[in-house]
């Protein structure tokens, strides 16, 4: 490999331009003589992503967008999703559910927008009928207005097309017109086209939460953009406009904050900037990134932790391991990453637990993967003092990707393919190096300045890309073609199964017998194995403990619905609640209805059972209370059951009976939420 660097010293000058200059590099001249780009990466965009227009609200949309209060208030909503916690709007309070918490404020304001001017009413599709409509509620019990879903995805092709034009934008800044190439071989162009076809991305797009990070990049390479027309001092406002967009880039996500290295990076390797100069941009771009962090610190209230560890493995999945386990599921995942670039074959939306392994030294998964890392970062140093092209495309993936590496914290997964949504320019641009320039210097047969191999590449992956991602965006059609997709690339993945579960469980309420019977056994099973997976999956406990009552209704076998009840106990305090005048749970509510069916000798020896759990084990007297007056109302002359709530009273004063309610039919439809990832 050639250790001179890609570009004369005069490709970005910092000599003084004249006039004619400065106005042939604005911005309509260059689209002008590249409207024919502009063109096809549109057309492209709408292409590959058209069919999303037809998909639903899916996974975390319920968070950010369908259940988040301050978006739902459009405009009057802007404010407090500036002043708060992203997840606030959707919990009610900060939860500090993973580490650092999030603030990503940009992305809920487009949101609020969207919800501003196209809001409409939103009905139950499983209790409308001819006669009436019925509005549909959200988490709150509130009547749901919403966007249309269409809106949405939209705005996403949109976001996702001017993120690949900014990205042919700055390429061709920092690479000059090639002659003797046609404009479709050109570096800027090959690369912008792969980033564009690439199936990794279809995650980031095709769901609409991924806007935070198409969001992302537009901030970072418009920062980027920016600077390097003020190096070639073409207005010195353009510091000023580099420091705003980096800034709205910090407001999508954290991972702008990456840009502090690349764009001094790109400067050293591509022009012929002073070290002042260097310098200047740094400070201007560290100078945003403070007042951006003494934001967010004031509205968080910490950096990256509150103090309190997080023990649930949905959101902390590194937690039990051992310090070397971790290491090495790290770096085992950072391996896949490479792969996925790659190869982008058995992509899904679930790693989550344990669909990636707990993986150890002894593994040589991780012994590769950690060989390949350090190689690559031995040689992006190496390149660094030589300006070579390879190197600073290594340099820029590792760098981009650091922060979502759980590396230096943990991001609350193991890992996601949209997080390679902006370190996948390093790829695509070490493959359009290799096609472009490398292939034809090797094998120097050209067609009318086409390499013949070179052309070959970039044709075989642009096709290859195109289909994949063509047959990946219909995945995202809706819940259940989600997670159908995602368990047979992720069986493994205890959320994964829980999903699928809850997804047949909503399109059993809709479906006539036999047909929902199935449907419901199919669910059981599904979060059975979740549960199995990860026995204090609270989530999936929940989930689970509604589809056993479905099940009951069909065997009626009360003992085994009792059984499993009594084994779901010991997580009671974990499980969501559905009332909450009263606290109670999902069990608690069917306990009261099998009560009602008059199935009191099983029911006496099953609070026999439970009542010593919150009593002697967990020491939560209140609920202890609370089933002991379920118990007494059974049999109220019962000495042990009249002893433990005297005991209980006596420990717990002023206990009352907590407001309990007799419900008069099964709660199953009628309560059960599907459970998120939070």
């Amino acid at each position: 490999m050639s250790k001179k660097r890609i570009l004369p010293a005069t490709s970005i000058s910092t000599a003084n331009p004249t006039k004619a200059e400065r106005v042939s590099d604005t911005a309509p001249s260059f689209w002008k003589i590249n409207r024919n780009v502009a063109i096809l990466f549109t057309l492209l965009g709408f292409l590959l992503y058209s069919y999303s227009l037809s998909c639903e609200y899916v996974l975390d949309d319920q968070i950010v967008y369908t259940d988040n209060q301050f978006v739902k208030k459009g405009f009057g909503g802007i404010g407090d999703i500036l002043r708060k916690e992203t997840f606030v709007g959707y919990f009610g309070e900060q939860k500090d559910l993973v580490t650092g918490a999030r603030y990503r404020p940009l992305s809920l304001i487009t949101f609020a927008i969207e919800h501003q001017f196209f809001n409409k009413p939103v009905y139950d599709a499983y209790k409308s009928t001819p006669e009436k409509q019925v509005f549909r509620k959200d988490k709150f019990g509130k009547d749901l207005y919403l966007a249309p879903a269409a809106v949405g995805h939209f705005n996403n092709i949109l976001l996702y097309i001017l993120s690949t034009l900014l990205l042919f934008r700055v390429l061709s800044m920092l690479f000059p017109n090639d002659e003797e190439k046609p404009w479709f071989f050109t570096l800027p162009f090959v690369a912008s086209l792969l980033f564009l076809l690439h199936p990794i991305h279809t995650e980031a797009i095709a769901n609409i939460k991924g806007r935070d990070e198409i969001l992302t990049f537009i901030g970072s390479f418009g920062a980027l953009y920016y600077i390097l027309k003020w190096q070639k001092q073409i207005g010195s406002g353009n510091l000023l406009k580099a420091g705003v967009v980096f800034f709205l880039g910090l407001l999508s996500k954290e991972n702008a904050m990456t840009f502090l290295a690349i764009i001094p990076l790109t400067l050293h390797f591509f022009t012929d900037a002073t070290r002042k100069q260097i310098q200047t941009s740094l400070f201007v771009l560290l100078t945003t990134f403070m007042i951006y962090f003494l934001i967010r610190f004031n509205v968080v209230g910490y950096i990256l932790s509150n103090g309190k560890e997080i023990t649930d493995v949905m959101n902390n999945p590194f937690y039990g391991m051992t310090g070397g386990e971790r290491m090495a599921t790290v770096i085992y995942t950072l391996g896949l990453y490479i792969k996925l670039l790659f190869v982008p074959i058995n992509l899904t939306h679930d790693y989550y637990p344990y669909q990636i392994p707990i993986m150890n030294w002894g593994r040589w998964e991780s012994i590769l993967s950690l060989a390949t890392y350090v190689g690559l970062g031995l040689f992006a140093l190496w390149g660094l003092r030589s300006k070579n092209y390879v190197a600073y495309c290594v340099a820029f993936y590792l760098a981009t990707l650091s922060i979502v590496s759980n590396v230096p914290f943990s991001v609350g997964t193991f890992m996601n393919e949209r997080f390679v949504y902006l370190s996948s320019v390093g790829f695509c641009m070490l493959l359009a190096y290799w096609a472009t320039k490398t292939l034809p210097k090797w094998i120097p047969q050209n067609i009318q300045g086409i390499n013949l191999v070179g052309g070959i590449l970039v044709a075989v992956l642009a096709l290859g890309y195109t289909v994949k991602t063509l047959t990946r965006v219909p995945v995202w059609k809706n819940a259940l073609s989600l997670n159908s997709a995602a368990i047979v690339v992720s069986p493994n993945s205890a959320r994964a199964n829980l999903f699928m579960g809850t997804a047949l469980f909503n399109d059993a309420k809709i479906k006539p017998e036999p047909e929902r019977k199935e449907l419901m056994y199919r669910g059981q099973s599904y979060v059975q194995k979740a549960v199995k997976i990860v026995p204090n999956y609270n989530s999936a406990i929940h989930m689970l403990s509604g589809l056993d009552a479905e099940v009951y209704a069909y065997d009626k076998n009360l003992d085994t619905l009792l059984t499993k009840f009594q084994g779901y106990m010991p997580f009671r305090d974990k499980l969501t609640v559905e009332n909450q005048a009263t606290g109670e749970v999902f069990m608690d509510l069917y306990l009261k209805f099998l009560t009602s069916q008059q199935n009191v000798p099983k029911l006496i020896t099953f609070y026999r059972n439970i009542i010593p759990i919150f009593s002697e084990q967990k020491k939560d007297y209140k609920n202890a209370i609370r089933y002991l007056q379920s118990a007494l109302q059974l049999a109220p002359q019962d000495p042990w059951f009249n002893e433990q709530m005297a005991k209980m009273k006596s420990l717990l004063p002023n206990s009352g009976n907590g407001g309990l309610q007799q419900p008069q039919q099964a709660p199953t439809q009628q309560t059960l939420q599907m459970p998120i990832k939070k």
